[in-house]
């Protein structure tokens, strides 16, 4: 049998890799780093390459040998209190893999914070939408979409942001990861006038409406139908960081009414998808009902509404501008939150 040797795929230095064809250390771990100070230098934590179970040395007999001091491990001098780069485990080690460490360390250096600058908070009032990311504790992801009107995330102080939960269709996806695992992502993006977004990654806790309040007095209280919240979620903030602007495309805003709060299928979207008739592993489909009326008497049946998206998009108000698929103004209801 002829062994194959494992070719390495990226352009690190000789001495790192090895780190690319390395095994993690067993047991999936948190993604971010929970301990504020770590050691200078490579390899990141929670791998070790070439590492492997062994038993444990037998030691000779006698007094111990006298230990050498600990030597410090290479890399850049940090201070004590040093807190460690941003990111993940897995993303250092790609980054030496591939020969990328340069440019994502002026990054981390130049455009991540730990906390919101001035100019962060400005952009953070003028949002009318945001994408959150979250994931259970096993690591099943959902992401989903939260709009409201301008600046309805709130900026609590420079380390801290909540945005509202309005009432949705009662799957509450999110706030089901959040219970189980805090470390969301949120990413807005401003399409209509600078083309620039900003992630915002952090720890988040569920806050009852009434509660928040009586911790910030100034949230708003002045809410059309529909976008009243039942609760909140709020993030602390791990990092705020630039979203560049080369791949955003520029939209238009287009007038719409929204009906906020509708529970009306139609107005929502209905079956958009034609998936309520389709088999699924978790249930069965809905047997059609009898049929009743002309039919059931033989006489001509009844004209078939149409199903799809011709069912379930108005046709009064265009959902297109300049052939995009979406427009600001064009956000879907609240209470489409997952």
């Amino acid at each position: 049998m002829i062994q194959q040797t494992l070719v390495p795929t990226g352009t690190a230095a000789a001495d790192l890799l090895e780190l690319e064809l390395a095994e993690p250390v067993a047991g999936p771990g948190p993604r971010r780093f929970d301990n504020p100070v770590a050691p200078a230098g490579p390899p990141p934590n929670g791998f070790r390459p070439g590492w492997s179970p062994a038993a444990p040395p037998v030691r000779p007999a006698g007094p111990p040998a006298p230990q050498a001091p600990p030597q410090s491990r290479p890399g850049p001098e940090i201070g004590p209190q040093q807190h460690p780069m941003p990111g993940s485990s897995g993303e250092h080690v790609l980054q030496a893999a591939y020969g990328s460490e340069q440019r994502a360390q002026r990054f981390y250096r130049d455009q991540v914070l730990d906390r919101l600058n001035d100019m962060m908070i400005e952009f953070i009032g003028r949002m009318d939408m945001a994408f959150i990311a979250s994931a259970d504790a096993g690591g099943e992801c959902d992401a989903s979409l939260r709009a409201g009107p301008a600046g309805f995330i709130r900026v609590l102080d420079a380390y801290t942001v909540a945005y509202p939960e309005y009432r949705g269709n009662g799957v509450m996806a999110s706030l089901g990861n959040i219970s189980e695992n805090p470390h969301v992502g949120i990413l807005m993006v401003d399409f209509v006038q600078d083309l620039i977004g900003l992630h915002i990654n952090g720890r988040a806790r569920v806050a009852e409406d009434a509660d928040l309040r009586a911790e910030h007095a100034d949230l708003p209280s002045d809410f059309d139908r529909g976008r009243t919240p039942e609760r909140w979620v709020v993030v602390s903030i791990e990092e705020a960081y630039i979203h560049c602007r080369k791949h955003i495309p520029r939209l238009a805003p287009v007038a719409r009414d929204r009906a906020w709060g509708t529970d009306d299928t139609r107005r929502k979207g209905g079956d958009y998808f034609a998936a309520k008739g389709m088999p699924r592993p978790w249930s069965s489909p809905q047997p059609a009902p009898a049929a009743q009326g002309p039919a059931a008497q033989g006489g001509p049946a009844p004209q078939q509404a149409p199903v799809g998206p011709a069912a379930s998009v108005a046709p009064a108000a265009p959902l297109l501008s300049g052939g995009l698929p979406y427009a600001s103004g064009e956000l879907p209801q609240p209470d489409a939150n997952r």
